[in-house]
């Protein structure tokens, strides 16, 4: 579907014009200009901390510029409040959701809209979100509570949100970082469709290969400052992934073990036996799973969003007693609580960087601290040493190459690549035994998806035994050494990583056990 035509002389949607914006010791954006046109897409492009989102916050009115000027349809603009942006309808949809869990989907599509009847029904509500639903081509259940939503869904609602508002430009913070392939295609045919009614989208992403299908244009930026506007059609990925880091992304090959590094070990240091989950409705989420992890390998976990992942990183980190069957830690009846595996050597990556992995609104130190403040040098005894806590924080962002201009700052305030780059330095800091990491890359550019990648290699070579989930099936074909596979939450079969390829992978998914006979499985 190609954009529509613009008349001559028309203005663009959107002109940001020498944009700058400080905080306290870092300079988030200087001097950026860019435009967006009626009937485009325009990709933003930058690795973690480079500005993109604090650009967008400007936009929509989270935050003022410091210098600049705002044009909107022509004329000068500047919000207040994102409550402004939206009456110009402009609408963001952001990486970490806003909606209330508790709420039905049609009460958080009508919660703070102007257009919603007074005293109306619940019937009423969810009539409309129907409509809207239908409208806009974005399926969605007006009565289902959002907090019984898969995070693809939750950005349906989100997106449907922002269009019933009539906004005509849309700015998309990370859209398919928790989307599964097939929803990404879903949001881009929408996307494509909001387009051709001759309206305009941002889109922030690290895909490249999703921004050279969807984008009509790419603006790059680096440390604060815009690199450049080119037209998709004269980029490649790898140009793209050159300019955004300023040098060119040499590809190792992780399966390569490093000179003198630790072989698979012999004997499990994680395993299930027999593992099976209920919900607190009683719906098993988790079947019979057996299942052994073992140091100095790395397990991939692939399947389709909701299919006992995020159960299955919860059993072997602790944070789930299975309803039957045994976790075994070192061949031991493992104690139960997530604590007890931290002390046992199990880190853990959780899909919820921000709401699982850290307290947002605590400083990065304190954050950094949560694993070790019960222990010396920065706890025990009932005492908190902050100054240690400090040094341990700024161990960790010296490591993990993020640049901190307070440590007491909230750890929200972050980009969430920064976020996740944290917490991943510091839960391999105690995986001793193991590392779980789930979807790690998120929200990663390519850069630092590159660097979490060596972390791993790294860390296997070390003799720790990690689990991967991902959705990303080259990912876990380029680190693993087996790869599991999920499908309504029982474990199909454990591949090794040289017989495995997308298409075996891609059937078991779905559900197929009648594989072609490419390779052989191996027992699980």
């Amino acid at each position: 579907m190609t954009p529509p035509p613009v008349a001559p002389g028309t203005p663009p949607v959107l002109q940001l014009v020498g944009i700058s914006k400080y905080f306290p010791g870092v300079i988030a954006n200087e001097d950026v200009s860019l435009d967006v046109r009626s009937g485009e897409i325009l990709a933003l492009l930058g690795e973690n901390g480079a500005g993109k989102s604090t650009l967008m916050n400007v936009v929509t009115g989270i935050y003022q510029a410091d210098a600049g000027e705002m044009i909107l349809d022509g004329y000068g603009a500047r919000f207040s409040s994102p409550q402004e942006a939206i009456r110009a309808r402009i609408g963001m949809v952001h990486q970490h959701f806003k909606l209330v869990p508790a709420f039905t989907v049609a009460e958080n599509i009508h919660l703070g809209w102007a257009d919603t009847p007074r005293n109306a029904s619940p019937a009423i509500l969810e009539a409309r979100t129907r409509e809207l639903s239908e409208r806009f081509g974005f399926p969605v259940n007006p009565a289902a509570r959002v907090e019984d939503l898969s995070a693809g869904e939750q950005q349906r609602v989100e997106i449907l949100r922002v269009l019933a508002r009539k906004a005509r430009l849309l700015i998309l913070d990370e859209p398919t970082a928790v989307l599964t392939p097939a929803e990404a295609r879903d949001l881009f045919r929408a996307l494509r469709a909001f387009r051709a009614e001759g309206n305009a989208v941002i889109i922030i992403s690290h895909k490249l290969d999703e921004v050279m299908e969807i984008s009509d244009r790419v603006t790059i930026l680096r440390g604060g400052q815009k690199i450049g506007t080119w037209d998709t059609a004269d980029c490649s990925p790898r140009m793209l992934a050159a300019t955004m880091v300023g040098r060119e992304i040499v590809r190792q090959n992780l399966l390569l073990r490093a000179d003198g590094a630790a072989p698979r070990g012999t004997e499990a240091e994680l395993s299930l036996r027999g593992v099976s989950v209920r919900d607190e409705r009683g719906v098993e989420t988790l079947a019979d799973i057996t299942l052994d992890i073992f140091g100095g390998e790395i397990l991939g976990v692939a399947g389709v969003a909701g299919n006992g992942q995020r159960e299955l990183t919860e059993v072997l980190t602790g944070l789930t007693i299975p309803t039957r069957g045994q976790v075994l830690l070192g061949g031991r009846s493992a104690e139960p609580g997530a604590a007890a595996f931290a002390r046992h050597g199990v880190g853990h990556i959780p899909q919820d960087r921000l709401h699982s992995a850290l307290a947002p609104s605590l400083g990065i130190s304190d954050n950094m601290a949560l694993r070790e403040y019960g222990m010396p040098p920065i706890g025990g005894n009932g005492l908190y040493h902050a100054d240690a806590a400090l040094s341990l924080a700024r161990e960790i962002a010296d490591i993990a190459e993020v640049t901190i201009p307070d440590f007491a700052m909230p750890v929200r305030n972050l980009s969430g690549g920064n976020q996740q780059r944290l917490v991943a330095r510091r839960e391999i800091r105690i995986a001793s035994r193991v590392l779980v990491a789930a979807y790690p890359s998120r929200g990663l550019d390519i850069g630092a998806i590159a660097t979490m990648h060596r972390y791993f290699a790294e860390l296997r070579d070390r003799g720790v035994g990690i689990v991967i989930v991902s959705e990303d099936l080259e990912e876990l074909l380029n680190l693993s050494d087996r790869i599991g596979v999920l499908c309504h939450g029982r474990l199909m079969a454990v591949l090794d990583s040289a017989e495995a390829d997308i298409e075996r992978i891609g059937l078991l998914m779905g559900g197929r056990t009648d594989l072609p006979e490419t390779g052989a499985e191996t027992k699980i």
